[in-house]
């Protein structure tokens, strides 16, 4: 059995970061129609970019058309699917009746899974979806593991479940607060993520009513067990950092799950990896059950941002040892960091020197996106990363 492991792409550099570091297909939203409006997105030539890159690695990109349309929204919709069908992207991500209307009446080629925007709960709504011609649907994230079991032991339709990343505080997109309070839809693609405000109940004491985010690492092998084909990640306007580090992670768990080689210390390992690349806590959520106050956030929430990633390799030159890196968050001189990519297993290493990019040496790197020059005592590649270490 095959198992897909989905990413998030906010725009080209980001997709192409997905793809080297692990996911099997990425979801990509263009300018129009799609529920990130607030990401860069995809032009159509972007999309062409995004299609061949995937496609001379084999992967696979799918196209959200995920919101839900008022009159005017469905101006230039016939037109963006046939110009979709031509590019040959993978899938499209579906929502609104409208979109399966045009897709029929237009003969469009290009097979539809339905979005997690449905709210999917019960078998008999993928069996509805499925006689619509849906080959696969993103089940709610609301959805149990009893659920789950329940679905693949009655339906060949495949699946598709969220492992990681934000949760909707109302089902899915359904929200509302973010119209009321910023005149932004949600289900349009314009969620304020009111939810995570903070609001002040005139007690002096500051509240929210946010969900704490999703994480699956726990039980991705038994996911694995269950059938389940197809396994997405959050976050199409997250950093490139934050998707090389996901996608490393849960490729790892994936590969090592299919080999017979995960052990309970690799899951350890990598959850301590995710915990640090979010600044916001996380539980598995519904998976067992319907979560309580564990799973959400009231009062006193602390986010902070991430500064563990340090630069990316741009280049390495194995007679030297040297390698030139593109600075991201400060480091110096005497600093244990360690590297990680898609062929590089993680590892370890002091700073040794620094050489700024006019030649100099200096102990500090400060200056974000300035090339540097330090020592790597072992082959690293284009594109690694360089990051505090993880322990």
């Amino acid at each position: 059995m095959k198992y897909e492991l989905l990413l998030p792409a906010g725009d080209l550099d980001r997709l192409k970061v997905a793809i080297d570091y692990g996911a099997d297909s990425v979801y990509i939203g263009g300018i129009n129609y799609s529920l990130r409006a607030n990401a860069n997105n995809f032009s159509l030539d972007d999309i062409k970019e995004a299609v061949k890159y995937a496609h001379d690695r084999k992967k696979r990109v799918y196209v959200t058309v995920n919101m839900i349309f008022h009159n005017e929204d469905l101006e230039g919709l016939d037109e963006y699917l046939i110009a979709l069908d031509e590019i040959g992207v993978d899938s499209l991500i579906v929502c609104d009746f409208a979109v399966i209307e045009a897709i029929k009446r237009l003969n469009i080629k290009t097979p539809f899974f339905i979005s997690t925007q449905k709210s999917i709960t019960n078998l008999e709504t993928i069996k509805f979806y499925k006689s619509l011609g849906a080959y696969k649907v993103v089940l709610a994230r609301e959805c149990s593991k009893e659920d789950i079991k329940y679905f693949k032991e009655n339906i060949d339709t495949e699946i598709e479940v969220f492992i990681h990343g934000a949760m909707c505080t109302s089902y899915s997109g359904r929200c509302v607060m973010s119209n009321y309070v910023t005149l932004r839809d949600s289900n349009r693609g314009g969620c304020a993520q009111v939810c995570r405000f903070t609001f002040d109940n005139n007690t002096g004491v500051d509240y929210s009513f946010s969900s704490k985010d999703l994480n699956m690492i726990d039980y991705i092998s038994d996911l694995m067990d269950l059938g389940v084909e197809s396994y997405k990640v959050e976050g199409r306007m997250k950093s490139l950092y934050y998707i090389a580090t996901v996608a490393n992670a849960y490729r790892t768990i994936m590969d090592k799950k299919i080999d017979n080689t995960l052990t309970k210390e690799t899951i350890e390992y990598y959850k301590k990896v995710l915990n640090r690349v979010s600044n916001r806590e996380n539980i598995a959520q519904f998976y067992n059950g319907v979560p309580k106050e564990e799973g959400q956030y009231f009062t006193g929430r602390m986010e902070v941002s991430n500064q563990d990633f340090l630069g990316v390799i741009k280049s390495y030159n194995e007679e030297t040892k040297e390698a030139i890196i593109e600075q991201r968050n400060k480091f110096n001189v005497g600093d244990y960091v360690e590297v990680f990519g898609p062929n590089t297993s993680v590892q370890k290493f002091k700073i040794e020197y620094i050489i700024d990019s006019e030649g100099n040496n200096t102990l500090s790197a400060s200056h974000p996106q300035e090339e540097l020059k330090i020592k790597i005592p072992f082959k690293v590649c284009e594109n690694d990363i360089m990051r505090v270490i993880i322990s």
